[in-house]
């Protein structure tokens, strides 16, 4: 006999959080399927920093809208998958409705998903197509083993386009932060000679 799980939303989260041995924990939910996020290593965090460092100066200067990192964030048509993108852009227009105390519902307008040794590619693109089909118009997957971005953009149907940036290569703000860029270079440490 097969056995039916219960699939979560949003307010099984919230509600897994507010108890004590959960609440330092963090989540994000899939279709219908709650994730226990793993704390990064030294070079995840370092990246997701400086992405944010580099973005918060940028939006700050211009006011043109917040930038966090690991906010909970739903499609308001859809309370079964919530994401915690390391690193969120998003514009005064999307927040001009959202709480200051609850999850979002709205997707950023940028996302930016720094890719783990737990994550496969599988799993950062549906993130990304997720994120695209809900509004964002760019996410940059970031890529430390390759020391390179997947810049991901809507496609024709359910497919993505996808550009690969190397090192020596610069990441553009596109259409959700027009004149942003920022040298790959300011991200990766230099390769240890020897």
């Amino acid at each position: 006999m097969a056995t039916q799980e219960r699939l979560l939303d949003i307010d099984a989260v919230s509600e897994l959080m507010r108890q004590p041995e959960f609440a330092d924990k963090r989540f994000y939910l899939l279709d219908g399927v709650i994730y226990e996020m793993s704390p990064v290593k030294r070079l995840h965090s370092r990246i997701a920093n400086r992405i944010s460092m580099f973005l918060g100066v940028f939006v700050e200067e211009r006011d043109l809208g917040e930038v966090h990192g690991e906010i909970g964030c739903y499609a308001p048509g859809d309370r079964s998958t919530m994401l915690a993108p390391d690193v969120a852009f998003f514009s005064h227009a999307r927040l001009s409705q959202q709480p200051e105390n609850e999850f979002l519902s709205v997707m950023p307008d940028l996302a930016v998903e720094v890719a783990s040794p737990s994550n496969t590619m599988p799993q950062l693109r549906r993130k990304a197509r997720i994120y695209l089909d809900n509004g964002a118009s760019v996410v940059w997957i970031v890529l430390p083993s390759e020391r390179g971005v997947d810049v991901c953009r809507s496609a024709d149907g359910a497919r993505l386009d996808i550009e690969f940036i190397g090192a020596d290569g610069l990441l553009a703000g596109e259409d959700a932060l027009p004149g942003f860029e920022l040298e790959l270079s300011r991200l990766f440490p230099q390769p240890e000679s020897g």
